[in-house]
């Protein structure tokens, strides 16, 4: 648990929370962008698979808990300022909550770039708002 202690001591967390990209282990492609809190970190270094805290909801979720689209953490990156991580990952199913393998799934100017792998009101059984 030295590296899960050390990590912890150095990151610069703001409201108790840093930035946590996702990123694909294989293609580099990136997957999402949320946030963690001391929590996530531990339970993501524990299991292997990633949490992350919802700002939302305000509680701290496993990433495909009602989904099934979980994953499986390859390495932790910390970035030079230690206020940001990316987390290499094998991703299952798509990583977007609105049905997508990406959460950039379009362009700035609305363009959809990306495909649709799951409809998301069968998978959550309401409708997919996007979260904060």
């Amino acid at each position: 648990m030295v590296m899960l202690e050390s990590l912890l001591d150095n990151l610069k967390l703001e409201n108790g929370l840093v930035v946590a990209i996702a990123q694909d282990y294989r293609t580099g492609e990136v997957l999402m962008c949320a946030y963690m809190n001391p929590e996530a970190v531990e339970e993501t270094v524990k299991t292997g698979i990633a949490h992350y805290w919802s700002r939302s909801r305000k509680k701290l979720w496993k990433k495909g808990e009602s989904s099934g689209h979980t994953q499986k953490v390859h390495e932790i990156l910390v970035d030079c300022d230690a206020d940001a991580l990316l987390l290499k990952v094998e991703q299952v199913g798509g990583a977007c909550h609105m049905g997508y393998r990406s959460c950039f799934y379009r362009r700035a100017d609305g363009e959809i770039t990306g495909e649709k792998l799951f409809n998301p009101d069968k998978v959550y059984k309401t409708s997919a708002k996007p979260q904060s």
